[in-house]
């Protein structure tokens, strides 16, 4: 089947435009059911109302798991806020609207957050013995109401549709704490900028009572997960630096 040329990379899937419908196309290294998996979150979050896309069908495509969707026409609020960054707290508003409305659903049948975390910390092997043990106790210490936790949540993640904001990208999605779901948005903007998570985090905390010494005890736990992703522009000395600073 020729899908042409993608029209986005991540650093897991390809994503293709073919026949009106959105095509995601993953990377030959990942489990075999990484579509499965990501598919079946994204159908949970579509019924508990979210706006995302709809998932149409979970196949094989030239011997490549993928997915495919429902296409949504619009830029990310990512590209628009890259083409006019003096709307960063327009966009930044928008965005916290839409993690508020994620962080109100109480799930049921979704993979449990410390689960997930657990697994990552466990395969960080830029982790020593007395790290990964720390980040582990840590872990196992938090108490908190499971909500629903995008997981991944950035404006690159949200889609400026012409009615309404839609949330793509599933494959992280979690039941755990919203604080945990918070840093992890916080440590992406802090990569590129200070000031603008900076600004994404009192934007939340305003919207949600949270206070930013509770999103940030999850700190050490959402660096030391991170590091296992082995994504190439994060900074692995920066996240093992986070970690430290907070055993000491």
């Amino acid at each position: 089947m020729d899908l042409g040329k993608p029209i986005a990379k991540g650093n897991t899937a390809e994503i293709y435009l073919s026949d009106n419908k959105i095509v995601k196309v993953f990377n030959d290294y990942l489990p075999s059911t990484e579509s499965i998996k990501e598919a079946t979150k994204q159908k949970y979050a579509y019924l508990y109302g979210l706006p995302v896309p709809k998932v149409l069908d979970v196949t094989n495509i030239n011997g490549k798991q993928a997915i495919i969707m429902e296409y949504v026409k619009g830029d990310t609020l990512g590209d628009l806020y890259s083409k006019d960054k003096e709307r960063a707290a327009y966009y930044l508003n928008i965005s916290v609207d839409m993690q508020l409305k994620i962080h109100s659903i109480i799930p049921n049948e979704i993979e449990p957050m410390n689960e997930k975390l657990h697994r990552q910390i466990k395969a960080g092997d830029t982790l020593d013995e007395s790290q990964r043990s720390y980040l582990l106790n840590k872990l196992e210490s938090f108490t908190f109401d499971n909500r629903l936790c995008h997981g991944d949540f950035h404006l690159f993640n949200l889609i400026k549709a012409d009615k309404q904001v839609v949330i793509i990208d599933w494959i992280d999605a979690s039941a755990g704490d919203v604080r945990a779901d918070v840093y992890r948005t916080y440590l992406l903007y802090s990569q590129f900028s200070f000031e603008f998570a900076e600004m994404y985090l009192r934007l939340y905390c305003e919207k949600s009572g949270l206070v930013k010494s509770e999103i940030f005890q999850w700190a050490p736990v959402i660096a030391g997960a991170r590091l296992s992703e082995k994504v190439s522009s994060e900074n692995s000395a920066r996240l093992i630096e986070i970690i430290k600073n907070a055993m000491h």
